[in-house]
């Protein structure tokens, strides 16, 4: 049995730590689904390609869709973009109910959508995953990359921030 006391001081300390905020999309035989994403890093530059890491709810209908389709497009959103953070994370339904029209998305390598106002882009094939706890970890092998300007739109004290 965990620790009731613990995982409630875990859960208010890490509301302090700020993450980039992104969405996560994919795209394939279980067809187009993402979800906004906070957990999500580097691995490694190195290698035969590099590596990045997501952690999504094992109930998020975009896991079971990234695992069939063994693809991911990992979309870091700029400031402006808090909107489609909501609509991905199901705050706001849009119009029709789909997601993806919330936006301009178009595929890269992997046929995952890509946000094409994103603040970056990294197109990824699933290359490994583990569930620990409530969470799929992924690893993605990076397989094309887009960015352009901005400031990053950030999450912590459980609320969207700006550098700006």
């Amino acid at each position: 049995m965990p620790d009731i006391a613990l995982r409630s001081d875990f859960i208010d300390a890490m509301s302090t730590v700020v993450s980039t905020v992104t969405i996560v999309t994919t795209d394939g035989p279980a067809g187009a689904k993402g979800a906004t994403v906070s957990a999500m890093t580097s691995v490694s530059a190195d290698g035969d390609a590099p590596t990045l890491l997501v952690c999504l709810h094992h109930e998020a209908s975009a896991t079971a869709a990234i695992l069939e389709n063994g693809c991911f497009c990992v979309n870091a959103l700029t400031a402006e973009q808090s909107d489609i953070a909501n609509v991905f994370a199901s705050r706001e339904v849009p119009p029709g109910g789909d997601k993806f029209a919330a936006a301009d998305f178009s595929p890269l390598v992997t046929g995952a959508p890509a946000l094409a106002s994103a603040l970056a882009s990294f197109d990824c094939r699933l290359q490994s995953h583990e569930r620990i706890g409530t969470h799929h970890v992924m690893i993605g092998a990076v397989r094309a990359v887009q960015f352009s300007a901005g400031a990053p739109l950030m999450y912590g004290g459980r609320a969207y921030r700006s550098l700006a």
